[in-house]
């Protein structure tokens, strides 16, 4: 059975020091609030961005590596808006996440409060499994940058 957003959510529980106190309880406010809201729920990848589409001659456009979660269409969207990860200086600029949310709203139906909000919320989210497995955090600087943005 695939997990569920609440499910992702209970990492905030376990929230390391290396991230700010506050910036993880206001992302775990939001990002159980969303979930609280949220409508027309369905199975996600839970992981799209650049390098998990490929494209292949005989089939076309693929999506590799699903994590599998339900959730609503605007969770979908967290790992593009962080992506590419290595580069925050591309992804954590204010208009670079306006710009974003414009095209992705341009072509799917979705609210870009919640979808910036849900970014917000799974940046946070993002530097904590980071801390978890070793890895660097940069999704701190694209939670930083949004949270102005979400207010």
């Amino acid at each position: 059975m695939a997990s569920t957003v609440q499910d992702w959510g209970k990492s905030f529980a376990t929230a390391d020091q290396g991230i700010p106190r506050d910036l993880v309880e206001q992302a775990r406010e939001v990002y159980f609030d969303l979930f609280r809201s949220q409508s027309k729920t369905r199975l996600l990848h839970g992981d799209l961005h650049h390098d998990n589409v490929l494209f292949d001659s005989k089939r076309g456009w693929l999506a590799i590596d699903p994590k599998g979660v339900i959730g609503e269409l605007e969770y979908e969207l967290g790992a593009a808006l962080r992506n590419p990860y290595n580069r925050p200086d591309i992804f954590a600029q204010p208009q670079v996440i306006e710009k974003r949310l414009k095209q992705f709203a341009a072509k799917l139906p979705i609210d870009q409060v919640r979808a910036l909000r849900w970014g917000f919320s799974q940046a946070v989210l993002s530097a904590i499994w980071g801390i978890e497995d070793g890895a660097a955090t940069h999704s701190i600087a694209l939670a930083e940058a949004m949270l102005p943005m979400i207010d």
